[in-house]
């Protein structure tokens, strides 16, 4: 898996499924999440104060089961299954959560890594905190309102921020302009 005699990170991810800390994950079938590593269900994206909270049982009414596993668990989707990824329209994505303007389209590029992905997010629509899991420090990146779990945050993403948010397509709904 080289690429001119360099590891690359993209190419990792598409030979292998894709990659988490370093550590390349394949052979997951055709199981949609990957789960925490440490094996515990905490719904971590729930912690805090937000302006728009619900009960679990209110959050599983509203929302889809898979959206439910990454917005108020924290999971995340198969790489390359998110329709949100071909999506090239001028318009706004929202949390599915509560429905909060959080990226502009202007800001959304094509990464390589099977996740929508975006250098920069509306002002004050997200916020972000350290994960320290599956062997490796990043930053998780949510919903200001609602606290539900986009995804993460890589130093790696193009200018003008360097940033990469990675983010779960089944977190966000698209408004075309």
């Amino acid at each position: 898996m080289k690429n001119d005699g360099k590891i690359n990170r993209r190419n990792l991810i598409k030979k292998s499924g894709f990659l988490f800390g370093g550590f390349a994950v394949a052979g997951l079938g055709a199981s949609a999440f990957i789960w925490q590593s440490d094996g515990q269900n905490s719904a971590i994206a729930a912690e805090g104060s937000f302006e728009s909270e619900r009960t679990p049982d209110e959050w599983k009414a509203l929302l889809t089961e898979n959206q439910y596993f990454i917005l108020r668990e924290e999971k995340t989707e198969r790489p390359y299954t998110s329709v949100l990824l071909k999506e090239n329209r001028k318009g706004t994505y929202h949390c599915a959560g509560c429905d909060l303007a959080v990226y502009p389209s202007d800001t959304k590029y094509e990464s390589g890594t099977g996740w929508p992905s975006f250098w920069a997010s509306i002002e004050n629509a997200v916020r972000t905190k350290p994960d320290n899991t599956l062997f490796s420090a990043r930053t998780e990146v949510h919903c200001r309102r609602c606290g539900g779990h986009f995804g993460h945050i890589f130093d790696d993403g193009p200018e003008p921020t360097g940033k990469r948010h990675c983010l779960n397509g089944l977190a966000l709904t698209f408004k075309p302009a």
